[in-house]
């Protein structure tokens, strides 16, 4: 007896010991189990695509030119006494800028006018020659050879009278020439001779240069393929351009700052610069307080058109593929991730003008694009864009596609 009670004690507690153990490990993993995260569906950013109108710019650069141009040259020879104009200021048409010594056409007139009075003086007696030989001539009693000469010599005074008469005027307007006057009110430059020096009638160096400043040019090039590219939108009913304000445009200075006054687009060129490949813009720009000057850089915000279902999404939620094509990743009504080819315009502000593959109602991610992927199931919040600058109406062009 004692011997069986000594063998049963080790298997009593080796069983005791078997029982306890896997109890633990049961446990154990129950509480591995518990411990394991359930699959949870990944929350993304989203906006709702809604059309909105949009002015289309475009922001080209450029410089500015004189409105009109007048380059003084004397149309008389002869010694300049005066200049009769400050350098640099602004002048009206008709005022006085250089006195050209008059006296050589002054005499010249004189000389002239008394060859007239001569020529009128001796015109009286011809005529009543003339006349009598016209009455002599019906009682036969001069010949009609005589007849004939006397009238001759008739027109020939009244000829000569009227040669003088020319000759007289234009002595007179060289005399005027004398005085050369400024033909356009604009500001003069730099008077290029001095008192004393002589000039020539209609000489290659000018005097002086005027310039017409108000209004002013603003001389824009613009490449043809933009032109195509405006003509096809156009076309394709992207663009309105028949809007009432469609031809003002604004200009930015060469310091960053907006031109207060708003130009107009004149013209497009018809000829194309064959080594730039553009044509040229001519904008009409007023200059009251004269702060544009011939030759400064501007640039001109010139508008296209107005796109009235105009489709932005930001930045963000515009990625690329290997091979650079544009693609966004939209959330379908089912919260399913599809992937839509894009085709872009430009940027507008912080967002992307897109011409094609979205469409009014379509949810597009915008932040959490590395979560996700085509086909998987998501949870879509919307995006607020706090501290991002919406696009506005009117925009510049910030670049392409």
């Amino acid at each position: 007896m004692q011997l069986d009670g000594t063998v049963c004690k080790p298997i009593k507690w080796t069983v005791v010991i078997a029982v306890i153990f896997g109890g633990l490990l049961l446990t154990g993993c129950d509480r591995r189990q518990e411990s394991q995260p359930h699959p949870t569906v990944p929350e993304v950013s989203v906006i709702t695509v809604e059309p909105q109108r949009l002015v289309l710019t475009t922001e080209l650069p450029g410089r500015t030119s004189a409105y009109n141009i007048a380059e003084i040259r004397p149309q008389v020879s002869g010694l300049i006494q005066k200049r009769l104009f400050t350098e640099g200021s602004d002048v009206k048409t008709g005022q006085a800028l250089y006195q050209i010594d008059p006296a050589p056409f002054q005499a010249a007139l004189d000389n002239t006018r008394a060859s007239l009075g001569k020529a009128e003086a001796n015109l009286p007696a011809i005529r009543l020659r003339a006349g009598r030989y016209r009455d002599g001539l019906a009682d036969k009693a001069v010949s009609q050879q005589d007849y004939d000469d006397a009238a001759a010599a008739l027109k020939q005074a009244e000829a000569e009278i009227q040669f003088w008469k020319a000759a007289v005027e234009k002595v007179r307007i060289n005399l005027e020439y004398t005085r050369i006057t400024a033909p356009i009110s604009g500001r003069i430059g730099k008077s290029n001779i001095t008192e004393g020096a002589i000039v020539t009638a209609y000489q290659p160096m000018a005097l002086a240069t005027i310039q017409q400043l108000n209004p002013i040019y603003a001389d824009v090039p613009q490449a043809t393929t933009e032109l195509l590219r405006l003509k096809r939108r156009q076309k394709d009913g992207h663009l309105n351009q028949q809007e009432t304000d469609q031809n003002k445009v604004k200009l930015i200075l060469e310091d960053g700052t907006a031109y207060p006054l708003e130009g107009t687009l004149q013209f497009r060129d018809v000829t194309v610069d064959s080594t730039t490949g553009s044509v040229i813009l001519r904008i009409v720009v007023p200059n009251p307080e004269g702060i544009l000057l011939p030759g400064m850089f501007v640039q001109a915000v010139i508008k296209e058109g107005v796109n009235e279902h105009a489709i932005l999404v930001p930045q963000q939620g515009v990625s690329r593929d290997h091979k650079g094509n544009p693609f966004a990743l939209v959330v379908d009504a089912e919260n399913k991730v599809s992937l839509h080819m894009l085709t872009l315009d430009r940027t507008i502000g912080n967002k992307w003008l897109i011409l094609a593959g979205l469409a009014p109602g379509d949810r597009v991610i915008v932040e959490g694009i590395q979560r996700v992927r085509p086909g998987a199931t998501v949870k879509g919040i919307p995006f607020k864009e706090d501290g991002i600058k919406p696009a506005t109406p009117e925009n510049r062009t910030n670049g392409g596609a």
